[in-house]
């Protein structure tokens, strides 16, 4: 597919997982795509790097100006950085809460903030954002990170709002639990690293864990030109997770 042909796509949290996975296939379907995050990973000749920290307003700043003045547009902007957190509403403390909010939303707020003077102007002007399926679905010892992604979903139906009229497409993708560097760390800091695995495939009816590969073809169907009456949607990548209840 040439979809992307002619497009500048900037994909923050890049270096690796989802990021790195929509990186390669974005480039593969015609796109220039920049990749804004602290490393720059193993991004082979996929996309170029430009090193952008989501919490700090400067870099990020910075960062978007640097991409435009090297490409001269900017198209898609793919809010994909992030990071996890896990236990009940008492096991983080207020500065873990302040982190884990700074980076999952604060962060789009800031990229996209940067971006829209030049997607104000581009004929294909689309965001993406990750948001997760436990955004819409309640999952055990996850409140800090369930609060940080129904806080991204809920501004990304309020982006697609607020920027409908000026041509810019918002929305957003739902994953399941992803085999992404996070998630095998997770399993690793677990007491039976085998046992936490069965679990976390077997919530999701289809038995298996989603591959970043699945859920980065979804953020290229929502950024690309030819989903353009795509706008305010939250497509799920769950394995069935949020809409399938199965027999025990």
């Amino acid at each position: 597919m040439s979809d992307y042909d002619g497009l500048v796509v900037a994909v923050t949290g890049g270096a690796s997982g989802i990021g790195a996975a929509t990186a390669r296939l974005l480039t593969s379907r015609g796109a220039a795509v920049v990749v804004l995050d602290r490393v720059g990973g193993d991004l082979g000749d996929s996309a170029l790097w430009l090193p952008c920290d989501v919490t700090d307003s400067g870099g990020v700043q910075a960062a978007t100006d640097a991409l435009v003045q090297r490409f001269g547009r900017l198209d898609v902007v793919v809010n994909n950085a992030g990071i996890g957190a896990q236990g009940d509403v008492a096991a983080n403390d207020e500065d873990e809460w302040r982190r884990v909010l700074d980076v999952n939303l604060m962060g789009i707020v800031r990229v996209t903030r940067a971006a829209l003077p030049h997607l104000r102007v581009s004929p294909s002007a689309a965001v993406v954002t990750t948001s997760s399926v436990v955004a819409v679905v309640g999952v055990p010892d996850r409140a800090l990170y369930s609060a940080s992604k129904g806080a991204v979903l809920a501004l990304t139906l309020a982006m697609a709002a607020d920027h409908v009229r000026e041509g810019i497409r918002v929305n957003a993708v739902l994953p399941g639990t992803t085999d992404t560097p996070w998630v095998g760390r997770l399993l690793e800091s677990a007491t039976d690293p085998e046992e936490a695995a069965r679990q976390l495939r077997q919530r999701q009816p289809l038995g298996r864990l989603v591959s970043a590969d699945e859920v980065a073809h979804a953020i290229a169907y929502l950024g690309s030109p030819l989903s353009g009456s795509t706008t305010g949607t939250a497509l799920t990548v769950d394995g069935g997770m949020t809409a399938l209840r199965l027999p025990r």
